[in-house]
């Protein structure tokens, strides 16, 4: 039998030590790019250091949209979405919105979109179930229209999925993200190649 994961705690995470654990899951993502340029600047070790930034390089992209995305079980509620993700508890305040935005992926042949939600606070969370989805366009169809709360920034690819994702919506944003991740790619061995050598 699968073990049932634990219940979320009735204490919300704070919001200063949830952005700590972020910059700590960034900056192991920074050390995962970083490694196979240190191993290849070992005497005896350069031809070590192409195969690990192959190794690290997929790894560090795979991972770094996992960083902040929403694990089960989550708490959706008029107010908050409180979620575990890798770097821990994260709870974003939905009255205080601040910034949506979509974030795609790719892995074998598919494609997955994960909406990053901030608060006023700083803090990030990646949803991806439909509960958080619906929490979140309630969100933004209530929100004062008087100029009481300021709105919060709603990219144009993060609308569609917001809005039923009708085919079509979000083709120029996939093409552009994959075109990024493809340069990033390149770029990440091109260096590799340059200051650590190939060969």
């Amino acid at each position: 039998m699968r073990a049932r994961p634990a219940p979320l705690p009735a204490e919300l995470p704070d919001a200063g030590t949830t952005r700590r654990r972020a910059r700590t899951g960034v900056c192991l993502l920074g050390a995962l790019l970083v490694l196979p340029f240190t191993v290849g600047a070992l005497p005896g070790a350069r031809e070590a250091g192409t195969p690990l930034g192959l190794l690290t390089g997929t790894l560090a992209f795979v991972l770094y949209g996992m960083l902040v995305e929403e694990s089960t079980p989550a708490r959706h509620s008029m107010r908050r979405i409180t979620a575990r993700t890798l770097t821990g508890m994260r709870s974003v305040d939905l009255a205080r919105l601040d910034r949506v935005r979509l974030l795609t992926s790719f892995s074998y042949g598919s494609v997955y979109r994960t909406l990053l939600v901030r608060d006023a606070d700083g803090v990030w969370l990646g949803i991806t179930a439909d509960a958080g989805k619906r929490a979140l366009r309630r969100t933004l169809e209530q929100h004062p229209g008087d100029g009481s709360l300021p709105p919060p920034k709603v990219s144009r690819a993060a609308r569609a999925p917001l809005d039923g994702d009708r085919p079509g919506q979000t083709a120029v944003h996939t093409v552009l993200a994959l075109l990024g991740l493809v340069l990033g790619i390149c770029g990440y061995v091109t260096a590799r190649a340059a200051l650590g050598g190939i060969g």
